[in-house]
């Protein structure tokens, strides 16, 4: 269970009370810091995958960690965004809506099989980290990046509900045998 996939894991979730602490911070750096946290354990999701594929690391506690550090991570920016203002709560509802969905369609199909993540779904996290990280720096001296946040905001909520859809359709089919047999 010790390697480096999981240590990653576990480094993205201790990095989630950590964000917590320096969202929550009145330290005019915090903000800086929260970014850097947050972009750090935002890559560590992105290697320790492939890391753990290529040496034939994948074990039971990071099929399960893994999944939930990230969506932990991804939460915890959107909510502290909201609560601080700097988000539309409605974004950080539609984006953990589709999060537990999602889960809640890969345990629904588990017995018939297993839902892989797609390229869309990853592009939908790559796209949602880059709208978070840019939510997360906002900085007041350039009067162009809200503007750029809002972009690539609504880039990642457009690839977070096509591949939502997605997933629903892909469920269905992997059901459907089951169902008509039943």
């Amino acid at each position: 269970m010790l390697n480096l996939p999981n240590a990653l894991t576990g480094l993205r979730i201790l990095a989630v009370p950590v964000l917590i602490w320096l969202l929550a911070s009145d330290d005019p750096q915090a903000r800086t810091w929260a970014t850097v946290v947050f972009l750090v354990a935002a890559v560590t999701d992105l290697v320790d995958g492939a890391i753990a594929r290529r040496k034939g690391q994948i074990t039971s506690f990071g099929k399960l960690a893994d999944p939930i550090a990230d969506k932990a991570l991804i939460g915890t920016a959107l909510i502290g965004l909201s609560l601080l203002g700097d988000l539309a709560w409605w974004v950080t509802v539609v984006i953990l809506a589709r999060e537990l969905g999602v889960t809640a369609l890969r345990m629904w199909v588990i017995q018939h099989g297993v839902i892989p993540a797609s390229r869309g779904g990853k592009a939908k996290t790559v796209s949602q980290v880059i709208a978070i990280g840019m939510y997360l720096y906002a900085p007041t001296s350039l009067d162009w990046w809200s503007t750029a946040a809002q972009a690539a905001m609504a880039v990642a909520i457009a690839l977070t509900l096509i591949t939502g859809v997605d997933y629903i359709l892909r469920a269905v089919r992997l059901r459907r045998p089951a169902v008509s047999n039943a």
